[in-house]
């Protein structure tokens, strides 16, 4: 299939502005943005500098001055429906840096690849949105209907600060449809988003010297005989909604080549992390407590009444162990076969590549927009690297993606 006259002008630009894209990310990667402490000012001073240069205008709020939110729209002449281009200013923390073969902050471009924290996640899918918004922004007399950017603080940790906040207090980023370009890979369209529920267990004991074990039970080993039991909770069934069976099914091998080997498992059922650890004063000392932080990831189908249940059975069984809950966000999922879904997997069609509906194994800022009803996709890089040593993004695969999200926004701005 060739691309519409209208739809040629666009990839003719993107491929013009091709090295003006690169540039742009590799600075944005520069101006560091890691979460904790979650500080965006000099990421979000990168991405108003560009603006005040577009002559587009914009505000700049949130609850937290150190962690600011960007947003701007525009509408056209013609009533229609309003789009949302959302992108998180955050990222991943990168601790000393050892281990990395790139400067982590450095931006560099290295055999058609751009490496540094937050190049997949995910600052080239939010210069994706950004430059959508431009040309958009551009071509405004020829679309009907209006479009928001929102560029956000403290996705890494939960978006309360951020997206959350938005759509909560400035009414003009909720909208008919929202998009964004956390990394997914070129082969799959994320429609859902597993839930996230966290817990905290702790195990607590009179505690005593090492030599004397019989006068206390080590709260420690407890912990571990309750994180062993806690992987039994894989075993949960998942009673998927039917109107998600089939289209998971068919997305398992997509889910393979994007998730990994394994992934499409995962993607299917509840998985156990246990993120952090604490207890003991002393090798010779037997611990008074010890704490462990639990992250479940729940899909499509099971909800936190459904898990806790079990969660409880277990830690009752240890005298001195409790369990609470940190936070909860229930899985979320949009219809994989809505209009922005169709005209994104059609585009990327047009480029050679059919990405396939899956849910996502991680959140996203998706969330927000998904508990408001609004049919939200995102469409983004592989994940290379996320959330550990040389996270990069292909230029090839970001050329591509913001191929898709400008060509996309366009056409459900003009149909």
């Amino acid at each position: 299939m060739e691309p519409s006259a209208a739809k040629q002008m666009l990839l003719d630009r993107v491929e013009a502005d091709r090295e003006m894209l690169v540039a742009f990310l590799r600075g944005f990667l520069r101006a560091r943005s890691p979460n904790p402490p979650g500080d965006t000012r000099e990421a979000t001073r990168y991405i108003t500098d560009y603006l005040d240069g577009k002559r587009i205008t914009y505000d700049v709020v949130g609850p937290d001055p150190e962690k600011p939110n960007i947003v701007s729209s525009f509408k056209s002449q013609v009533e229609g429906k309003r789009l949302i281009l959302n992108g998180h200013i955050d990222v991943f923390p990168v601790g000393t840096g050892e281990g990395w073969s790139q400067d982590p902050w450095g931006g560099e471009l290295v055999d058609g690849k751009v490496y540094g924290r937050g190049a997949c996640d995910m600052k080239a899918g939010t210069t994706a949105s950004i430059y959508t918004y431009i040309v958009l922004h551009e071509l405004r007399d020829q679309l009907k209907g209006s479009v928001t950017l929102t560029a956000v603080s403290d996705e890494e940790t939960g978006g309360r600060l951020g997206a959350g906040w938005l759509i909560e207090n400035v009414p003009e980023t909720l909208g008919d449809c929202c998009i964004n370009g956390e990394p997914s890979s070129p082969y799959t369209i994320r429609f859902g988003e597993k839930g996230i529920l966290w817990l905290k267990i702790m195990v607590k004991s009179p505690g005593g010297h090492g030599a004397y074990p019989h006068l206390s039970v080590n709260p420690i080993k407890v912990a571990s005989k309750v994180i062993t039991e806690l992987e039994t909770l894989n075993d949960i069934p998942v009673p998927y909604p039917d109107n998600l069976r089939k289209v998971i099914d068919e997305g398992r091998e997509a889910a393979e080549k994007a998730l990994g080997e394994g992934g499409a498992e995962v993607m299917s059922r509840l998985s156990v992390n246990i993120g952090t650890i604490e207890g003991g004063l002393k090798v010779n000392v037997i611990p008074r407590e010890c704490s462990f932080e639990v992250d479940l990831r729940l899909p499509p189908g099971l909800s936190k009444e459904d898990v806790m249940p079990s969660v409880e059975k277990i830690v009752s069984k240890y005298p001195g162990a409790s369990v609470e809950v940190m936070r909860y966000d229930g899985p979320l999922w949009s219809l994989p076969d809505s209009e922005m879904a169709s005209i994104m997997r059609g585009n990327s069609r047009l480029l050679g590549i059919d990405p396939v509906p899956i849910v996502s194994l991680g959140g996203s800022d998706l969330k927000f927009w998904s508990s408001k009803g609004i049919p939200s996709y995102y469409y983004g890089p592989m994940n290379h690297g996320m959330g550990t040593i040389d996270e990069y993004v292909e230029v090839e695969e970001f050329i591509h993606i913001v191929k898709v999200h400008l060509l996309s926004a366009y056409e459900y701005l003009t149909n």
